[in-house]
């Protein structure tokens, strides 16, 4: 069962708890500046970088596709900030006029460059392809030893374990200028803080992560990890330290959960077919996000002010 586990069980997991970490570690800020759907807006503009990419290079590999949403998702951030300043809109329709456009224009590229046979749509857009990550060439734990072993990982596993250690070290290292901007960004200005550059900073990691986990694990646990697990902890406490800690656990439980039950729970009803993993994880999160609006300690607190949070 070692063996086994190890094979076909243990990337996968590793590879979605990163990605989960990953998106709700940005999340958690995101959410307490009101900007929770950026996460959504990125995962939809992708598109037309990842054909932009395809164009270019004529082969569908991870590389340049990761190149090209990462390009168009930075594109993405700065339109919709020189939309909402430029506009005097809020920041929820600049997201919206951006992130459809430019998904719209995903679309026209596929039709008018002749690569609509090229799947981007579930493959690369929605699902991902967790459940393929698997190691075959792993015979034990003893595996993890093995540098010949070690070589024939799913390359999404490294990949995705260097930019969830990213997204952790620029947390801790832009901490107290994180905590000072997002609480009161007017103090934070006058103190020397640089707040309209960290904020596009951390939509850029947010999108950094968001493209990362793409081609992994999809854009619908992308979507529900930059919310759920943040939103929950957020009814867990008001101290933002303890905030995050508690979104890193609910997003670890749903990325363990998720693949269990997606593999097993048909299994367990009498079931023959398993379920999809990423849909399942994102399943999870929502249950955990429900549970807590039920049971967390703060519940009565949703929609209070930011500072409490300080």
């Amino acid at each position: 069962m070692g063996a086994e586990f190890v094979q076909f069980s243990l990337t996968p997991i590793l590879i979605g708890v990163f990605a989960a970490i990953a998106c709700a570690l940005p999340g958690n800020f995101l959410i307490l500046r009101r900007q929770a759907l950026i996460g959504d807006a990125i995962s939809h503009v992708v598109l037309p970088g990842i054909v932009v990419a395809f164009i270019l290079t004529g082969v569908v590999a991870a590389i340049p596709m990761l190149l090209g949403a990462a390009a168009a998702a930075i594109v993405a951030v700065v339109l919709i900030e020189a939309v909402k300043r430029l506009g005097n809109i809020e920041p929820g329709a600049a997201m919206g006029v951006v992130f459809t456009t430019m998904f719209a224009a995903g679309v026209l590229l596929l039709e008018q460059s002749d690569t609509s046979q090229v799947h981007l749509d579930v493959e690369h857009a929605l699902m991902g392809n967790l459940e393929s990550l698997v190691w075959l060439r792993a015979e034990g734990w003893h595996s993890l030893l093995d540098p010949a072993a070690l070589a024939t990982m799913p390359e999404e596993l490294p990949r995705i374990a260097t930019a969830c250690a990213a997204v952790i070290v620029l947390t801790l290292v832009f901490w107290r200028w994180l905590k000072i901007a997002t609480f009161d960004e007017g103090f934070a200005r006058a103190v020397g803080i640089p707040a309209a550059g960290l904020g596009f900073g951390l939509v850029v990691t947010a999108a950094v992560a968001a493209v990362a986990a793409f081609d992994a694990v999809g854009s619908i646990i992308v979507i529900a990890m930059f919310v759920c697990p943040p939103a929950a902890a957020r009814l867990m406490t008001d101290r933002l330290a303890r905030q995050v800690w508690w979104s890193v656990v609910f997003a670890t439980l749903s990325a363990v959960l998720g693949y269990v039950f997606a593999g097993y729970g048909p299994l367990w009803f009498g079931g023959q077919h398993a379920l999809s993993a990423a849909g399942m994880i994102a399943v999870v999160s929502g249950v955990i996000l429900g549970l807590a609006c039920l049971y967390g300690p703060h519940r009565s607190r949703v929609g209070a002010g930011r500072e409490e949070a300080a």
